[in-house]
């Protein structure tokens, strides 16, 4: 019991420390991060290197290292430091999925103002296809419906260990098209439905596009925040930012071995999008990539494969940040400026779809 009395009071004044980062002078913010830290031509952040001095006081940061369930709540402790107070709903919905191997859960975010026939997102979360939760990304998904005046969807699809790949992708699936089949009674418009994620997730985003390619009602936009593209090979990213910046080497070959413990599946394009051979007719995509993170380069590599492949996209690296940047709603400027960017770029992806643009 006192180690649990600790653990909370720590997370209280950590809360409380990230919720203030913002506030600070710059000659202040410098000094609690220490000297500039430079690599491959670029500065981190001097927010982000206050905050991976924050984590770094963590017990078990290296999550890796953990039992899952541990982890699974390293993770969503991680979040709630830097996510900040609620943004008001006007409604968040719990939602039911029928999936492919029982039930789905779900939640509907709708933010004041939204028409009966909104657009929406489907969201999916990061973690590796091991962590994550529909708690560890609710701050992100009251930013998103908010600024971007959208429905949000987020799915809590399964994960590894428990199950493999490739249950992660027919959730996604399955959730993309009971959004469209049920928008009616979801309150939302079945042409302006857009697929997005982080990491992991914006692997299943990006998967869920090619694999919907054919439909009827397909996404008319793909938003992917730092995406993990590649179960087969490691760029020179993970070489330049292995340890030290949130994300490591170790996490990703943790991941990998619960997702995909056969090795063959490594190459299926459903694990591994960027192996895909033909990303033609894919939806507009917005890719936005940290600087400092060991999957920079593979989603450098697939935004332009998709200009190549004759999809617009926009590709945006904000070169002082680091791997989940999306969990800071709550801490700084520095991830917020990046978010409302993206939230602008959706807003106008969807009102595209609107007006009928392709």
């Amino acid at each position: 019991m006192g180690n649990k009395v600790l653990d909370v009071a720590v997370e209280s004044v950590l809360r409380t420390v990230a919720a203030v980062i913002g506030s600070l002078p710059t000659t202040v913010l410098r000094v609690l991060a220490g000297r500039p830290i430079r690599r491959d031509g670029q500065v981190v952040d001097t927010e982000i290197q206050v905050m991976l001095r924050i984590l770094a006081l963590l017990p078990h940061s290296d999550f890796e290292q953990l039992p899952v369930a541990q982890s699974r709540g390293q993770i969503d402790m991680e979040s709630r430091l830097v996510s900040g107070r609620p943004i008001p709903m006007a409604s968040v919905e719990t939602v039911t999925i029928p999936g492919p191997n029982g039930p789905i859960g779900a939640r509907l975010y709708r933010p004041e103002g939204l028409p009966p026939a909104a657009p929406l997102v489907v969201y999916f979360h990061g973690g590796g296809f091991v962590l994550g939760s529909l708690d560890s990304h609710d701050s992100l998904c009251r930013f998103l419906a908010r600024h971007a005046e959208v429905a949000v969807l987020s799915v809590d699809y399964r994960l590894a260990p428990e199950h493999v790949f490739p249950a992660a992708v027919d959730d996604a699936l399955a959730a993309f098209r009971f959004a469209v089949d049920n928008a009616a009674a979801l309150g939302i418009d079945p042409d302006r439905v857009a697929v997005a994620g982080d990491s992991a997730g914006g692997n299943l985003a990006t998967v869920v596009a090619r694999l919907t390619r054919d439909d009827v009602v397909r996404p008319v936009f793909q938003m992917l925040f730092f995406p993990w593209l590649d179960l087969t090979a490691k760029r020179r990213s993970y070489e330049l930012f292995s340890d030290g910046y949130f994300l490591t080497e170790a996490q990703i070959d943790w991941y990998t071995k619960h997702y995909t413990p056969a090795e063959s599946d490594r190459t299926d394009p459903r694990a591994s999008p960027i192996l895909a051979e033909d990303l033609s007719g894919l939806p507009p995509a917005y890719v936005a990539l940290a600087g400092f993170d060991v999957l920079r380069d593979e989603g450098i590599e697939y935004a332009e494969r998709l200009r190549a492949a004759g999809v617009p996209t926009t590709l945006r690296v904000h070169r002082g940040l680091v791997h989940s940047f999306v969990n800071l709603t709550g801490y700084g400027h520095a991830g917020v400026d990046a978010l409302f960017e993206a939230a602008g770029a959706l807003r106008v992806g969807l009102s595209f779809a609107d007006r009928g643009v392709g």
